[in-house]
């Protein structure tokens, strides 16, 4: 198994497009209880102020996605909203190059802060945030609707 600093270097990053939408919907049905849906996925593509990012790498195949972010770049806030990795990648640094690669366009757009919302139970998902700059600055009660659970609201400043 290569190690994580190994897999993350071959990482490429590219906006998603339509045609993608098959793979990404499946990340994230395999990554949430309670999925985005194809449309809201797909409605992201259409709004000037949405990025959806991809990781991918080559495979035997051809290319193949490893992972995804979504976020917003309003005013000179990156606002983080959503990040997945596929099953069989995890743990191979592609969500933390996928954070870091969305901070750096983010930065070479104007942003200075970046923002997001996590589940009060996602530690792995909270760590990874921390060790990135992040730090607590709210819980949004009941925000995931669903199963009624909090939200940690997180900041990091983007030098």
């Amino acid at each position: 198994m290569r190690r994580p600093a190994d897999a993350a270097a071959a990482l490429r990053f590219r906006p998603m497009r339509t045609a993608d939408l098959d793979r990404v919907v499946d990340i994230e049905k395999d990554g949430f209880r309670n999925p985005w849906s194809r449309q809201l996925l797909e409605r992201e593509l259409g709004h000037a102020w949405s990025s959806t990012l991809l990781a991918v790498e080559d495979g035997p195949g051809g290319e193949v996605v490893l992972g995804f972010i979504v976020f917003w770049l309003v005013h000179d806030e990156l606002h983080v909203l959503n990040i997945a990795t596929a099953l069989e990648a995890r743990r191979r640094g592609v969500g933390r190059a996928l954070m870091l690669e969305g901070h750096r366009i983010g930065r070479g757009r104007g942003a200075v802060l970046a923002t997001l919302e996590v589940r009060r139970s996602n530690v792995a998902a909270i760590e990874l945030y921390r060790s990135l700059g992040y730090r607590q600055v709210g819980i949004r009660p009941g925000y995931y609707a669903e199963e009624g659970e909090d939200a940690v609201v997180m900041t990091a400043d983007l030098p």
